[in-house]
Parts: C-alpha cells; structure tokens; sequence
C-alpha cells in the first residue's frame, strides 16, 4: 500500500531548504526503499508555511528510509532552516485519483 508522510514546516530561508532538498534528491533517486515523489506545497493564507509530502511504496519503505543515517542527517539540517520544529503525520494512501 502506498504510504505518505506529510511535514508541517515553517521557515523564512525556503530558497535554501529547496537547495538542501535538491541536494537530497541525487542520493534519493533510484534508491531501493527510498522515496517515489516528493511534492511541496506553500499555504497561501499563512506566509512560510510549507508542507512537504513525501510518497512511498509502502510504509515499510518508509521506515527503512527513516532509519536510514543520511536521513536522519538532512532531518537535522533541514530542522535548522526552520522557524519552528517539523511536524510529521504518517498516512497510507486509502484512496487516489488521476484526473488528467
């Protein structure tokens, strides 16, 4: 089953945690157990709030990814571009549609 994490984050420096992001991406690419996509989205009603949703194969995928160093290490940095500790909600897609 597909699962995604979501991350609630708030940061003034989103210029610099997307060059953090798209460093991430040539480690993640290809990966067995790594992420399949990875979407941000900026809250339009709340200037630098951002939730990041990062999609898995399965939510074991997912831990073996968590419990991966390299994760761990971005977590870290990634913490330190924020305003505010992230927030994480862990979900398995129940149900999705493409509409085009």
């Amino acid at each position: 089953m597909t699962f995604v994490q979501i991350i609630d984050f708030e940061t003034d420096r989103i210029d610099e945690m997307k060059e953090l992001a798209d460093g991430m991406d040539s480690q993640f690419a290809g990966r067995e157990g790594g992420p399949t996509r990875r979407l941000i989205l900026r809250d339009r009603s709340r200037p630098g709030h951002y939730l990041g949703v990062i999609e898995f194969n399965s939510y074991e995928e997912a831990m073996q990814n968590s419990n991966d160093p390299e994760t761990s290490k971005f977590a870290e940095q990634m913490a330190a571009l924020c305003t505010r500790p992230p927030s994480f909600a862990d979900c398995d897609v129940v149900d999705m549609t493409d509409f085009r």
